[in-house]
């Protein structure tokens, strides 16, 4: 008849998922729109264009993969979207400071044949995008956190362990039966 307070974490772990999928398609649009913003400037003949599209192709693939890998997945996988989330925000907020504090240098490495005013402006709307993405990015490494841990809590099967209620650090009488080689203390 009350306020149950099962009821209440449901909707709370409803809300936090539904921020978690608004912040990743938000990251797919900025990146993506940085990569187009990249494009227009014609860098596909240098290496350091390409890495710049790269980085952006990687935060979107990442945005995606954590989508499903958040909730449920295995711990591999879980790891290995954490890790390169990490290093994608990392390289974004060091070309965001490369961008916004050394344009014309960037530019020049960039070796785009757009008119150097232009490229200014378009680099500067990517430095910025590229804030944006660094920012959105530890948004969604800290939510992807707090939705594992709320179904590792609950015991959905995620991970080896299972729930925290069943692990409750006493050996059960059947795991003792099972062993092949039992050790006296």
């Amino acid at each position: 008849m009350g306020l149950s307070i099962e009821n209440s974490v449901t909707e709370s772990h409803t809300r936090t998922h539904k921020f978690f999928l608004i912040s990743n398609y938000l990251l797919l649009g900025a990146a993506s729109s940085c990569i187009f913003l990249a494009l227009s400037l014609r860098l596909f003949p240098s290496l350091c264009g390409f890495f710049f599209i790269l980085l952006h192709v990687i935060a979107i693939g990442g945005a995606v993969s954590g989508c499903s890998v958040a909730v449920s997945g295995s711990n591999k996988w879980y790891l290995a979207h954490m890790v390169t989330m990490v290093l994608t925000s990392i390289f974004e907020g060091s070309v965001s400071v490369l961008i916004w504090t050394r344009t014309s240098d960037f530019l020049g490495y960039l070796k785009s044949y757009v008119r150097e005013e232009d490229g200014v402006l378009i680099l500067k709307l990517a430095g910025g995008l590229c804030v944006v993405v660094f920012c959105l990015e530890w948004v969604v490494l800290g939510l992807a956190f707090v939705l594992r841990y709320y179904a590792f809590v609950e015991g959905h099967g995620v991970g080896n362990g299972g729930s925290l209620k069943q692990r409750n650090g006493k050996v059960a009488d059947e795991d003792l039966k099972n062993w092949h080689c039992p050790f006296q203390v």
